[in-house]
């Protein structure tokens, strides 16, 4: 299906006007006149097919602000996504995010807008290698961090995310587990390794070798220059960094988390050591903030953009399905992670 030409009108400029005014700081005028008519004829069709939008913390403002009807981090996401009465779905995401939402909506239609949209770390660990390290090490756990295939989760005993890996790791320890297997961010384990060494607790973390092909670009001498350059500047890392930045910056936490401390706290400067575009979102709705780019951005998240959401939305395709005996035992690593978080 081809995309109709869109034209900035007059009833396109009225309806994205409350939008353009909190982004007129990202946007210039005439670049925003491309995008509204756009944005205008998503948010149409959403209404007239009964559709929300998912839109995560990486997606760029245009998307995040102009056509995001639940935004926030994966999991979020597809929580709130269970709890909507809508019928079809649009994830702008990834392919596991989208996945995800199909494990906890097994009813509902998801779409992706372009199946190409993958996951360097979702990438870097299959089911085998899942079944493989069970094998090698009989009745320790394995712990799966959310940014993976279903096909992954289903061999998986407990997900995580990002934000409760710490909990998830202490509770199985007190279920007296003194090892634990944490796939496939290798970064995030060994940060969740370091927090237990400093709780004083023994629990021993096995890694897999993954790493986010954004995260790991980022090094400790990153955040002594933006310091250097930058009087009192706060640092927000994200767990999938490598440990020498952790150690170097002011706050580690998942995106909801990082967005939820510069609401709270209003630092006069901030950089987030995370996606480009999530620096962007934060930069919108925190205007008394100045938020430093360190702009290291996803080539997967990159792939979705409105043209493409708009024709999703207009096809209703690519669908997202998911083998309803691998969704069940997905489903039940996601579920033990409630239970133990």
């Amino acid at each position: 299906m081809q995309t109709q030409k869109l034209e900035y009108t007059q009833e396109v400029a009225e309806s994205t006007a409350s939008i353009y005014q909190k982004l007129s700081r990202q946007y210039k005028e005439s670049h925003w006149k491309t995008l509204a008519p756009y944005i205008h004829e998503i948010n149409r069709l959403k209404k007239e097919k009964n559709a929300v939008i998912l839109a995560h913390n990486y997606m760029t403002p245009d998307i995040f602000y102009g056509v995001g009807d639940i935004v926030g981090d994966s999991l979020k996401l597809a929580q709130e996504a269970a709890k909507s009465d809508a019928d079809i779905i649009v994830q702008c995401g990834v392919h596991f995010m989208a996945e995800t939402s199909k494990i906890l909506c097994p009813e509902k239609k998801i779409l992706l807008p372009d199946l190409k949209a993958g996951c360097s770390l979702a990438e870097s660990i299959t089911a085998e290698d899942i079944r493989r390290l069970k094998k090698e090490h009989p009745g320790v756990p394995v712990v799966t961090y959310v940014n993976t295939s279903a096909d992954v989760k289903a061999e998986s005993d407990v997900c995580c995310t990002s934000s409760n890996a710490l909990k998830i790791v202490e509770a199985l320890g007190k279920e007296g587990h003194d090892t634990v297997i944490m796939t496939p961010d290798k970064f995030l384990a060994q940060n969740v390794a370091a927090q237990l060494k400093e709780k004083g607790s023994d629990i021993n973390v096995l890694f897999w070798e993954g790493t986010c092909v954004v995260h790991e670009r980022f090094t400790a001498k990153d955040v002594t220059g933006i310091r250097a350059a930058n009087e009192n500047v706060v640092v927000l890392a994200h767990p999938e960094c490598p440990p020498e930045v952790i150690a170097e910056s002011d706050f580690s936490g998942s995106t909801a988390q990082m967005d939820d401390y510069i609401k709270e706290n209003q630092p006069h400067k901030a950089v987030l050591m995370t996606e480009c575009s999530m620096s962007d979102n934060v930069a919108a709705a925190n205007p008394d903030v100045e938020m430093i780019g360190t702009c290291q951005l996803c080539p997967f998240m990159k792939m979705i953009s409105l043209p493409k959401i708009l024709k999703t939305i207009q096809s209703e395709e690519p669908e997202i399905h998911v083998d309803p005996e691998i969704s069940k035992r997905a489903r039940k690593a996601v579920d033990r992670m409630l239970e133990l978080s």
